[in-house]
């Protein structure tokens, strides 16, 4: 039978619509188009949908052939050895983690990811390329798993990126979307890059500059300086942490009369953090001029005298003239001073005392925590050990961490002033001393694998919250923190808490069994990290 199609350009007009109107009206309601009312409609109306769909679908016209993809860029690196391609993809697959409650003694494997991608990394391995998919889906769902993940996937996960809209988060993570930085003798690439590339270009190519010539990524900033937008100086200015020095200084002093009071602020930022910088000499003249020891007291005493105003060469070295709520204006203007003060200008001004002595000495007039936050804000910014330790005090003082430290997360920052080994050891201290109430964000700052005196610490302090007979639940953020951190060497001394222990009267419901269950976990958790560790070393 002889049909005539209409033509692709002239479609027949509002047939589609009609249907898909019918069919959301109910054929009790209207009548399918040709059709006719009764029991069969609906069916008549699916036979008109189908019809018009073999029509459209026939109608289309070959388009032109799409262009085929550029090949992938090679990937030089090593493959996985072939058990720990197999463990990337159980890990890939698993979907097990939950949040809080019961877990049972299956370990959390997604969590086990980051870690696994680190050490596949610092080995220098590439990526399975059937395993990209799943690693690229992976990253999308969880930021922090970008990084690693998109090194680790190398260039294909660019190529891979460009075919598929659900990953083209790989473009915007990665600095330059995987464009290959020039040469650093290749000065004109170089120059033309800067001048014509993309935004994440031109942020990842200062940025490699400056981890190799500081000197020749400032210059390369400056030529443009005066005609970027004030965000991009903003982040372009961030750069300079990396390789930040004296030299840095004259470039830094014409940032603060910058447009952007971000970006002042920023650059008020860094020259404070260089402590024979000319804004920091500012800085001390005024921070000495409020605060002095007072010998009229039974014992010295520093007395404090705070800024009676904001004044606009203050408001240029990067002073803030307007408080947060809540907080009042002349406090808000001495921490501000103090924290960008060289710390090595306390001594003199205050008779030639230690940091340790300096932070012991009474603060009149409800001074002491704006002036001793502002000190810890110091430390970090200067990286100054000694100020850290003076401030953080001992692990087992009452107070928790010590005269200075004003929180939790000023006592992990100050910590992380310090070598390694020095902070281990502090937080186990505390951790004897405290408990784990308050421990995680300290642990949290420690390196992985933690040292055996801080395992140790954590494991015994989780021992006696469970013969306290209170349940798991409470501790669960440092018991998973447990299963990443500690040594898997530890898996074998923890053998004896795997037993459900006999229960107390006042001891919650079943805590035991729970307990037992965590300690499982852990145990099989490091056991399955080492065994993780010995897959990526097989040849």
């Amino acid at each position: 039978m002889n049909r005539t199609s209409t033509p692709v350009d002239a479609p027949a007009p509002g047939v589609w619509e009609e249907l898909v109107t019918t069919a959301l009206l109910g054929t009790e309601r209207r009548t399918p188009p040709g059709g006719a009312p009764g029991r069969e409609a609906p069916v008549a109306l699916l036979d008109a949908a189908a019809v018009e769909t073999v029509r459209r679908r026939a109608g289309l016209r070959p388009a032109r052939a799409a262009a085929r993809p550029e090949p992938v860029a090679e990937d030089n690196r090593p493959a996985l050895p072939a058990a720990a391609a197999r463990r990337l993809a159980l890990l890939l697959a698993d979907r097990s983690g939950t949040s809080g409650g019961r877990r049972g003694t299956a370990p959390d494997l997604m969590e086990l990811l980051p870690q696994w991608l680190a050490a596949a990394n610092a080995r220098g391995f590439a990526a399975p390329p059937q395993a990209l998919p799943a690693l690229l889906d992976a990253a999308r769902g969880r930021t922090d798993l970008r990084p690693a993940a998109l090194r680790f996937a190398g260039p294909r996960a660019m190529w891979l990126a460009r075919l598929n809209p659900d990953w083209r988060f790989a473009l915007r993570a990665t600095p330059g979307g995987g464009t290959a930085l020039p040469h650093p003798e290749d000065t004109e690439r170089t120059r033309r890059l800067w001048d014509e590339g993309l935004f994440a270009e031109r942020v990842a190519l200062l940025s490699a500059l400056r981890a190799r010539e500081p000197a020749a990524a400032r210059e390369l900033l400056t030529t443009t300086w005066s005609t970027e937008r004030a965000e991009d100086r903003l982040m372009f200015l961030d750069s300079l942490r990396t390789g930040l020095g004296p030299q840095d200084e004259p470039f830094l002093e014409q940032a603060l009369s910058d447009r952007s009071r971000n970006v002042r602020a920023t650059a008020a930022e860094l020259l404070s953090a260089l402590p024979g910088s000319a804004l920091a000499a500012r800085m001390a003249v005024r921070a000495t001029a409020c605060v002095a020891v007072d010998h009229t007291h039974q014992s010295p005493t520093i007395a404090v005298e705070a800024p009676p105003e904001c004044d606009a060469s203050m408001e240029r070295d990067g002073v803030v003239a307007k408080p947060p709520a809540g907080r009042g204006e002349r406090s808000w203007w001495l921490g501000q001073l103090v924290e960008a003060t060289p710390l090595g200008t306390w001594s003199a001004r205050l008779g030639g005392r230690t940091p340790r002595e300096i932070v012991a000495l009474p603060v009149a007039d409800d001074w002491r925590s704006d002036l001793h936050a502002a000190w810890c804000r110091a430390a970090v910014r200067q990286r100054d050990p000694e100020w850290s330790r003076a401030l953080l005090g001992t692990p087992s003082a009452p107070e928790a961490g010590g005269p200075g430290a004003v929180s939790l997360s000023e006592r992990a920052k100050l910590l992380a002033t310090l070598d390694a080994g020095e902070r281990a050891d502090w937080v186990a201290g505390f951790i004897a001393a405290h408990g784990l109430s308050e421990a995680f964000q300290l642990l949290g700052v420690c390196t992985v694998p933690w040292s055996e005196p801080l395992g140790r610490a954590v494991v015994d302090a989780l021992d006696i919250a469970r013969d306290a007979g209170s349940y798991p639940w409470s501790f669960s953020g440092v018991m998973g923190l447990a299963e990443r951190c500690l040594d898997p060497s530890e898996a074998g001394r923890l053998d004896g808490l795997l037993a459900i222990p006999d229960e107390s009267e006042d001891a919650s419901p079943g805590a035991g069994g729970y307990w037992a269950e965590a300690f499982q976990r852990l145990v099989t958790t490091l056991r399955l990290r080492r065994t993780m560790a010995e897959e990526l070393e097989q040849a």
